[in-house]
């Protein structure tokens, strides 16, 4: 049997790094290093939600669940953004 695990991944990822890529713009200051870090603290905050299909996942949230998405990858990516940036201050002192 041969087994296909290339469609396989975490559904918050794709979110988070379009959130960080159009967030960039608001943070001149940061590195493409210091975006990547950003992306993967708030990948780290949010729990893994392992799909094959995007679209899958959101025809069998209810708009709660959508919702409660939305508040915690604001949550994850306000977080780390900040985390980022103090950490980077931290490192020039």
């Amino acid at each position: 049997m041969e087994f296909n695990f290339e469609q396989v991944h975490n559904y918050y990822e794709r979110l988070v790094f379009e959130e960080v890529a159009r967030r960039s713009q608001t943070y001149p200051d940061f590195t493409s290093d210091m975006l990547s870090d950003v992306a993967c603290v708030a990948l780290n905050r949010l729990p893994a939600r392992y799909v094959r299909h995007d679209v899958d996942m959101m025809f069998y949230l209810t708009e709660h669940e959508r919702h409660a998405i939305e508040l915690s990858l604001e949550d994850a990516l306000q977080f780390s953004f900040r985390f980022v940036r103090e950490r980077a201050a931290k490192s020039r002192i």
